[in-house]
């Protein structure tokens, strides 16, 4: 049996000195209630060396020999559809499962499906277990489950929230238990996972590699030494591991008898009041967290320490309102709402506990209280969320925005024009079906989504149906006229299915001086911003190139990852030149290499300029020929004219034609405008791209 790399021997994860992610594993261990871990961090910080050591450090678990769902059979409640068991049945003893989802699984391999050999070959319709029913009691891990589709990942929460599972397919209806630990890891340069799912988490902890030389040295140290025998390594570190396990087991049984008092439960209520976070499923992980932390410290009772530590991994991801936002906790914040003093003592039986009391004011009048003392877990881990809104309906409000913003004074050159607040663009999707990477904008043809019906082929989701019925046709050629069916592989039928598909949206805004003189780049901003919004919550990628002064900058490689992207928007300086053609050929290079990583990917070009070429006496007649550049790629192209007064050249015009592009005047170019051309045109002009 391969070795894994020890838990204890992971830089934070000693039993005596746990960091967050460390503790954020043992405790949802502990009480799986608490709803799982989502680990985010920058690569290569032992993610997922960490979570795949955890298994090996968990007490082992009693099974039936017969039985594929692992049920307890100390648990006269448990049932299995490979039940019931008699009570001789043979019982073993195995290690806990870590059950690793690919980010690329079909939902039949999640939830299970036919037993394809056994249906084809004697007509029997059998339920074969997917990747939850062997997750069972055990850890269903899902590395980069950002990049995992919507659809799963809600599956996964959900069975993880209800602990069971039930499939209703072909016949089939079958439930069967799923209480696991689920433990997801992410690096949030890939992409976001969608507030209303981030919520899901029972615990988020951000970790980042140390920055010490002597830290970084000994992770080295032990990794290398790990490398050169793995056995040798891992037996160093066999008592420590053990000691580990002893005490995870024994914080099991200690936690169902840990007192949480009312006064406790108020304080939880509290804090959660002071952070504003929607919903009661923060206040029930905090309680969950705080007494499995409790029991963890070998404490009969909850104590202000457990309650501190609690929120630091419960509450940080469920602040947020919209994925811009930043994410952690206020330490000073928690501190005065949970006090300087220990919780009091439990109030007499009969008599109503006090009302929780608010901190004391300081002379200022602010809220007072003082830090916690240094080794009650004051380091704070980060994530982010938004509850707020209908997990299931990509189509919920976003925040409105307040009262439009006071003018913002002419911008000389260099300065930078800050975006109004994002709103709800309007949702306009791509006609017929195309063929690319999974999201949830257009209608196209997908590994997942609702079956329109069936091709030949033996790569996808096997349709049963059809596949019987196209060997059915061929049984008297094959001199079969009855018993078993006889199928070949060129009866063999797939599903065709039908889900969402996501689209690039490409900006080159001219950031000119002229673009902030007419103050365009508040409107241009927010129609970004908005864009970016919506594209977060739809999968679409979105890049942004600036053209100023003498060249033109990609400021945004296309991403999925909203954060990067409000960052970059919110720097975007204007002033200067307008160096049109050089904007126009760095997007050339965007969509070549685009194309090349995803030749499915459909994209939308909208050029924002007034059309002044100013670099230079040709600059006008080089702008042409990049425009004809660009129109030879056949990009779908809008072009955004902000030209304005009483002279107009009409040079955003003229480059709209020899782009081959559709004209939008300056009366259009709001921040509600803009984003409704970009929809618009995703509609109307991009299904002509070879979508078939």
């Amino acid at each position: 049996m391969p070795q894994h790399y020890p838990f204890s021997a992971v830089l934070g994860c000693e039993a005596d000195a746990l960091d967050d992610m460390g503790l954020a594993l043992v405790l949802t261990t502990i009480t799986p209630e608490i709803g799982g871990v989502l680990v985010r961090g920058e690569k290569g910080t032992a993610k997922s060396t960490t979570v795949r050591a955890l298994a090996a450090v968990l007490p082992p678990v009693e099974v039936y020999a017969a039985d594929r769902f692992s049920i307890d059979p100390d648990d006269p409640a448990a049932t299995s559809p490979d039940g019931p068991f008699a009570g001789d049945a043979e019982v073993h003893t195995r290690a806990v499962r870590l059950v690793e989802l690919p980010v690329g699984a079909t939902e039949d391999r999640v939830l299970g499906s036919l037993h394809l050999e056994r249906a084809l070959s004697h007509g029997k319709v059998e339920y074969e277990p997917g990747l939850l029913a062997r997750a069972h009691r055990g850890i269903l891990y899902v590395d980069e489950v950002n990049l995992l589709h919507d659809h799963l990942v809600d599956l996964l929460l959900d069975a993880a929230a209800m602990g069971q599972v039930t499939v209703e397919r072909d016949g089939v209806s079958v439930e069967h238990a799923a209480r696991f630990v689920l433990i997801g890891t992410m690096n949030p340069e890939e992409g976001e996972l969608r507030p209303q799912l981030l919520d899901r988490f029972g615990l988020t902890v951000e970790v980042a590699a140390p920055r010490e030389p002597s830290l970084r040295a000994e992770v080295v140290r032990r990794r290398m030494a790990y490398d050169g025998d793995p056995a040798a390594f891992t037996e160093r570190y066999r008592d420590l591991d053990r000691s580990l396990t002893e005490r995870i087991e024994s914080a099991r049984e200690r936690a169902v008898k840990v007192r949480l008092t009312d006064v406790a439960l108020l304080k939880i209520a509290e804090v959660c009041a002071a952070f504003e976070v929607d919903g009661l499923r923060a206040d029930v992980v905090t309680a969950r967290t705080a007494v499995a932390h409790a029991a963890w410290a070998g404490r009969d009772e909850v104590t202000r320490k457990d309650i501190r530590r609690a929120a630091l991994l419960s509450l940080p991801h469920r602040r947020r309102r919209n994925p811009f936002d930043a994410p952690g906790l206020d330490e000073d914040l928690l501190d005065q709402v949970l006090g300087d003093d220990e919780l009091p003592p439990e109030p007499p039986e009969g008599r109503a506990p006090d009302e929780p009391t608010r901190p004391p004011a300081t002379d200022d009048g602010a809220e007072g209280g003082l830090p916690d003392d240094a080794d009650d877990g004051s380091d704070s881990p980060v994530g982010e969320s938004d509850p707020s809104r209908d997990p299931d309906d990509p189509d919920a409000e976003l925040p409105r925005p307040g009262p439009a913003p006071a003018p913002a004074p002419e911008q000389g050159p260099g300065s930078v024009v800050g975006a109004a607040a994002a709103y709800r663009p309007r949702l306009l999707t791509v006609q017929g079906l195309g063929e690319g990477a999974a999201g949830r904008r257009s209608r196209a043809l997908a590994r997942t989504g609702r079956r329109v019906g069936a091709t030949r082929g033996d790569s996808g989701s096997l349709h049963l149906v059809e596949t019987l019925l196209a060997a059915a046709g061929q049984q008297p050629a094959r001199g079969r006229t009855s018993g078993r069916v006889d199928v070949r592989a060129e009866d063999l039928r797939v599903a065709v299915r039908e889900g969402r598909e996501a689209n690039l949206v490409l900006f080159c805004v001219d950031a000119s001086g002229s673009m902030a003189a007419r103050r365009r780049m508040t409107q241009v901003k927010t129609a970004v911003l908005s864009l970016l919004m919506d594209a977060y919550r739809r999968r679409d990628k979105v890049g942004l190139i600036t053209f100023r002064g003498q060249d033109a900058e990609l400021v945004l490689p296309p991403t999925h990852s909203v954060e990067i992207a409000a960052a970059r928007l919110e720097e975007l300086p204007a002033g200067g030149r307008t160096p049109l053609a050089a904007g126009l050929l760095e997007a050339v290079k965007v969509l070549h290499r685009e194309r090349l990583r995803d030749p499915r990917l459909r994209p939308l070009l909208v050029v924002v300029t007034d059309g002044r070429a100013t670099d230079g006496a040709d600059a006008v007649a080089r702008s042409m020929r990049a425009a004809e550049h660009v129109a030879g790629l056949r990009i779908t192209t809008v072009v955004i004219d902000s030209e304005v007064g009483p002279l107009r050249l009409g040079l955003a015009v003229r480059l709209a034609e020899v782009l081959s592009a559709e004209h939008l005047p300056v009366a259009e170019v709001s921040a509600e405008a803009l984003t409704g051309a970009v929809r618009s045109h995703t509609a109307l002009n991009l299904f002509g791209q070879g979508v078939a």
